[in-house]
């Protein structure tokens, strides 16, 4: 049934559950598994009552990377094969960052070479306490590329260099101190506080915090004064909108 249902999806009031179901194969990523999460996000990002997106693993770990099966096919592929398989997962890291409400990574037991890009990618780490992170591509001959453009914007520049050249698994708690973690849960509380996490974007606006994270990624790429600019404009869009107009009528009257 696993094999079947490479994704699993449902939604749970403002949540929606994005969780890699192939356990058995510690949640490998598959040309299957990767056009899974990106139906069910697209999904999730046309649903208006959705206020977070959570991407966890069934099992016990996250995702420890590429399936095996996966890197045969890499083996023997030509490059334009080899082109159009790597932006698949371009395509899933972009349209994380796209997506207009937070997408948030539950990581328990490992995340893996593709399985740490996939949480690196995503707006915010919750992590259990024994989880385990790395990026061991580089043992194999591979390079983390596409993983780099993230991995670069969480955390400085020698921490990416140590994490990419070495190959090393790091714990849950020296990932938040690099930068990679939001926060650490105990094991056998994890799925009870990643909950009640979450269910703080329930009562928050869609909209303004869909046009706050599109702001904080555009920004990247742009000088300080024109970050300043692009703020200001989309400081009066903030105003115009229905719902801030409504919230702030409701607190000048609480008030």
């Amino acid at each position: 049934m696993a094999e079947e249902q490479p994704v699993l999806y449902s939604v749970e009031g403002a949540v929606a559950r994005i969780t890699l179901n192939r356990p058995e194969k510690r949640n490998a990523l598959n040309a299957a598994t990767i056009a899974g999460v990106k139906d069910r996000l697209r999904e999730a990002s046309k649903a208006e009552r959705v206020r977070v997106v959570v991407i966890t693993g069934e099992g016990k770990d996250f995702c420890s990377g590429a399936d095996l099966s996966a890197l045969q096919q890499i083996a023997q592929a030509s490059v334009d094969e080899n082109a159009e398989d790597a932006r698949t997962l371009l395509e899933l890291f972009v349209l994380i960052r796209q997506l207009p409400v937070p997408v948030i990574a539950a990581v328990k037991g490992r995340a893996l070479a593709g399985g740490a890009g996939l949480a690196s990618a995503c707006d915010i780490v919750l992590a259990s306490a024994t989880a385990r992170f790395g990026y061991p591509e580089v043992k194999i001959g591979f390079v983390p590329a596409m993983v780099m453009a993230i991995l670069r914007r969480n955390v400085s520049e020698k921490r990416a260099f140590e994490l990419v050249t070495r190959g090393a698994e790091i714990s849950a708690e020296q990932a938040r101190e690099f930068g990679l973690v939001n926060e650490i849960y105990a094991d056998e509380s994890f799925d009870d506080d990643v909950g009640a996490y979450v269910k703080d974007f329930q009562r928050l606006s869609r909209t303004a915090v869909s046009l706050t994270k599109t702001l904080l990624y555009q920004m990247d790429g742009l000088s300080f004064s024109a970050a300043l600019e692009t703020g200001a404009d989309v400081n009066v869009i903030a105003r115009l909108t229905e719902d801030c107009q409504k919230r702030v009528a409701k607190f000048l009257n609480k008030e």
